[in-house]
Formats: structure tokens, C-alpha cells, sequence
């Protein structure tokens, strides 16, 4: 061989060793992820740039018929809910996944929100699961989040309560060196635990009191003040919670519904909406004051005591209603006959997966897989 041929041989295979590099994932760290499937909503958080970039979505699907080929399609989120009304699924009602069905109907959801929004297959994914005592439910969220196409590096589970409070207590994860109680007012649950540097202590969850419930007195009360003239359904409900539910500046607001026989009819809200709420927030002061905390200070007294020192983080989709932390903060201090504080996320809608895709950049940089 000449030396000509020589070195353009070298060249060669110098050229080759990026491509066969390439191919194996060029060495670099996959994505943290963090990770929310809610009973009325899911969240993904991604990072991009300096920032994050979250994906929100109602949790349903609906399926329909291509008019042209007969295959099968899949709507999901708002869109399905909005135009498939008669049909939609919400794939997570009780919080969980209870049946292989439903586990089916979740990962094929969770699969197209994935596909639809670019999330990285080669990513470290933690999830946020509810505090529920149904180990096949949880067994059920496990196996959507394996099975489906992202996660390939790792995948893990901390508590939606920890992941929630995360962004509430700092810019990293203050959250997991400290001690404090915290409350998930939920849309299927009302949940509360106190954290111990990241230990979990005596979880505690109650059905008796969702943002689902309130959804269904909104409803009934909106039905009662209009003297039977209107009824709506939950989803309108929660649409009227969410978009009018104010303690600090709640204002009458008017909407129009067709009637059956044709026409229309405007019809003014006052008080269902704020009634409902209302109530909710007294029912959640009464089982955090008398089932939760005597509980934790039967148990665990000196961090009863510490952590009623500090804030208490509120959590879940109905913190986002504004003026409810200073309610729940004022009504739990003349409950316990003492001054507590509360303070929850920026955005509470959105906090359990960014507090889980932080514990997942956590795990990436320390190399934790």
C-alpha cells in the first residue's frame, strides 16, 4: 500500500468514529423530566434553554372514526373534551389508574400528549404519585410511565406532596433539607403530610373533601339560585371555578344557555360559585386541625412543633384560587388558637412536575443512574 493510500485509509476511519459515536447517544446526559398524570389535569416539565417548558392538558381522551380509511383516532386533552362532550374520557377520575382498562386508556393518552409535544425518549423521568393507600392503582401509574417510550435512562417516584411543595420553598430543593407540613388540595383528594428532610410522615388522605365535590355544589347551588331554571354539568362547573372563584375581588358574572324548545336565556351568578368554595375551604381547615395534625403531634411532637413554626405549603389545582391561602391561613390560626402561616407555589397547577423535574436534574447531575 502506498502512503497516499495510507493516510487516506487513517482519514477514513477518522471520519467513521463520529458517526459510530452518534449512534450510541454521543455520550450525553439525558433529559431531566419531571412528571404529573392528575385526575383532571397532567402536567410535563422540560427544560429548554435556561428555562422550562411545561406541557398542561386536561387528563381525557376521545376516540372517532376517520371518515375516509375507518381507522381509529385519538383526540386528547382540551380538544377532545371540548368537541367530543358526549364521548370523552377522563382516564384518572379517582386519581389513579383502578383496572387494566383504564391503565390502557391512560397510557394511550399519555403516549399521544408525549408524541404530540416532542418529550425526549433518552430522559431521567420522576413522576409525582397521590398519596393513596391502593397499591394496585399505584402499580397501574407505574406501569403507564414505563411503559411508555420516554424514561429510557431512568425512571422514579417521589410523592406529589414533595414534589409540589419544592418550588414553593426556594429556587432548588430546600424543600428536601427542611422540615414542614404540607396540603394538597386536590381534585380527587385532600392530602397532608409532614416532611422530615425529605421523609414522609404520617401521610394522611381523605375523599371527603376535593375540588371534584365542589365542582358538584357549584352545580347544585347554581341550580337553587337560578330556581331550577339552569342546570349545568361538572365540566361547566369546574370552568365557572376556575375562571371566577375569587376571595379577594369575586364579581357576579353572566352567561347565557339555549333553551330546549329554542331561544335563549341570560341568567346572572351571585353566590354559587363563592358558596361552594367557600365551604370547601372550611371543610379542609377541619380535617387538617382535627384528624392530621393531632395525629402528627400524637406521633411525631417535636416536629408538630417545628413545623407549625414554619410555613405551611399549599398545594394541588385548588390553591390556585386567589385569596385561598390567606382564608386557609386565617381560618386554621382561630381553629388552633395560634398564629400559622401559609404560602404556596406560583403556580400551583403546574408545581408537582416542576418539583419533580428538579429532583430529576438533581439525580442527573449526580449521576444517579
Amino acid at each position: 500500500m502506498s502512503e497516499a493510500e495510507e493516510i487516506e485509509e487513517e482519514e477514513t476511519e477518522a471520519d467513521a468514529e463520529p458517526e459510530e459515536s452518534s449512534s450510541t447517544g454521543g455520550g450525553g446526559d439525558p433529559t431531566p423530566i419531571g412528571v404529573k398524570l392528575g385526575s383532571t389535569r397532567t402536567v410535563i416539565a422540560i427544560p429548554e434553554g435556561d428555562g422550562l417548558r411545561t406541557v398542561k392538558t386536561l387528563t381525557c381522551l376521545a376516540t372517532y372514526e376517520d371518515v375516509i380509511t375507518g381507522e381509529e383516532k385519538v383526540l386528547y386533552g382540551e380538544e377532545a373534551a371540548t368537541e367530543y362532550p358526549d364521548r370523552v374520557q377522563y382516564t384518572l377520575r379517582s386519581g389513579l389508574p383502578e383496572d387494566e382498562s383504564r391503565a390502557e386508556l391512560t397510557e394511550t393518552f399519555f403516549e399521544e400528549v408525549i408524541d404530540a409535544n416532542d418529550v425526549p425518549e433518552d430522559s431521567a423521568v420522576v413522576y409525582a404519585i397521590p398519596t393513596i393507600d391502593n397499591e394496585r392503582g399505584l402499580a397501574n401509574l407505574e406501569s403507564v410511565i414505563e411503559g411508555s417510550s420516554i424514561g429510557e435512562t431512568l425512571i422514579r417516584s417521589y410523592p406529589e406532596s414533595l414534589c409540589g411543595a419544592v418550588p414553593a420553598t426556594g429556587d432548588d430543593l430546600e424543600a428536601v433539607d427542611d422540615i414542614f407540613v404540607t396540603v394538597n388540595l386536590g381534585s380527587t383528594n385532600l392530602e397532608a403530610s409532614a416532611y422530615r428532610r425529605g421523609e414522609q410522615l404520617v401521610p394522611f388522605t381523605t375523599g371527603a373533601v376535593t375540588g371534584n365535590e365542589v365542582d358538584r355544589m357549584i352545580a347544585n347551588y347554581v341550580e337553587e339560585e337560578t330556581q331550577g331554571r339552569v342546570n349545568i354539568d361538572n365540566t361547566t362547573a369546574r370552568e365557572y371555578k376556575e375562571a371566577h372563584a375569587d376571595f379577594v375581588d369575586f364579581e357576579p358574572f353572566t352567561d347565557v344557555i339555549q333553551q330546549p324548545g329554542g331561544g335563549s336565556h341570560e341568567f346572572t351568578i351571585e353566590r354559587s360559585v363563592m358558596d361552594a368554595v367557600d365551604e370547601y375551604v372550611d371543610d379542609a381547615v377541619e380535617e387538617i386541625a382535627n384528624a392530621f395534625l393531632p395525629e402528627l403531634a400524637n406521633d411525631y411532637i417535636k416536629v408538630y412543633q417545628l413545623a407549625l413554626d414554619r410555613p405551611i405549603v399549599l398545594t394541588g389545582g385548588m390553591a390556585c384560587i386567589p385569596g385561598i391561602v390567606e382564608e386557609f391561613e386565617e381560618r386554621l390560626s382561630e381553629e388552633l388558637q395560634r398564629e400559622v402561616e401559609a404560602v404556596a407555589p406560583e403556580e400551583p397547577s403546574i408545581s408537582a412536575a416542576v418539583g419533580a423535574q428538579r429532583i430529576a436534574q438533581r439525580l442527573v447531575d449526580a449521576d444517579a443512574y
